[in-house]
């Protein structure tokens, strides 16, 4: 399906609320390794607490194909189009490290669309594409292809890497394999659209709840960084979670998730009181 102004309408499933629904719709937005299927454990908590939850694959991901103007903007004007196609009463945009690069840009074309903000080990701005620190980030993350090796041959190792020492458990076995899925042209073009992101001019504007939330060990998006990033928002509170590295909603989605529907509960997004002597 194409939108009226010729943005495809990325591929993208909806889940209903379980019993009694909060009016709340939450978009989840993948990172730049991953796809939709990967966030099954945040979907569960979301709809079991009356949420109703959007997850999408982004231009290129899953089985959309690769747009040849792969870029965080034109995945924003691709989320603009989705948020106008699967709006809720009230709509939040969960995104992970890309993910929430493409959420913030987002704010650009549908400000009116976005209620509230969930932000996970991300970053305003990435400084220059051809910097020292950014030309080193795509190298070490594309130099295995460029030596012939496999994304599934070598996803499992890169990904641990970010994360905390020891992670595992199911959700971080679920990232794996939903990288290791993943197409080369894809992983080429979502790293280089992240060298050069550029976005903090955005921050100040965006007057809505938000949750910054950041792993401690996180090398890829530092705490530091998105405390700082949360204290230019008007509205945003940051959290760290102690012990957990990039990854933290698969390394801990306990915890994750808990702080999750605490910040939803609390922003207005959540269940509204029951009346006395309703049925649950």
């Amino acid at each position: 399906m194409t939108t009226s102004n010729n943005i495809p309408l990325p591929d993208h499933s909806v889940t209903h609320p379980h019993g009694r629904a909060s009016g709340t719709t939450v978009f989840v937005l993948h990172g730049a390794f991953g796809a939709k299927e990967y966030w099954r454990a945040q979907i569960d908590c979301l709809v079991r607490h009356g949420h109703r939850v959007v997850a999408w694959d982004a231009p290129g991901y899953g089985l959309s194909p690769l747009p040849a103007d792969f870029g965080i903007d034109r995945c924003a004007q691709s989320l603009a189009a989705l948020l106008r196609h699967q709006s809720g009463e009230r709509n939040v945009v969960m995104g992970h490290s890309m993910g929430g690069m493409i959420a913030q840009r987002a704010w650009a074309h549908a400000p009116e669309l976005i209620h509230g903000y969930v932000l996970s080990a991300t970053s305003a701005a990435f400084g220059q594409a051809d910097g020292d620190w950014q030309r080193e980030f795509v190298r070490q993350r594309v130099a295995p292809l460029d030596a012939g090796r496999s994304i599934p041959d070598y996803a499992p190792e890169m990904l641990r890497s970010m994360m905390a020492p020891g992670a595992g458990g199911p959700v971080v076995d679920l990232l794996i394999a939903t990288v290791s899925l993943m197409r080369e042209d894809t992983f080429r073009a979502a790293v280089g659209a992240i060298a050069g992101y550029e976005g903090r001019q955005l921050l100040a504007g965006m007057n809505v709840p938000a949750l910054c939330v950041a792993g401690e060990l996180d090398r890829t998006a530092p705490a530091v960084v998105m405390q700082k990033m949360a204290a230019k928002m008007p509205q945003a509170r940051f959290l760290e979670l102690k012990g957990l590295g990039h990854f933290g909603w698969a390394e801990d989605p306990d915890r994750f998730n808990a702080a999750l529907l605490d910040f939803l509960s609390s922003s207005g997004f959540g269940l509204p009181p029951q009346a006395p002597g309703a049925v649950a």
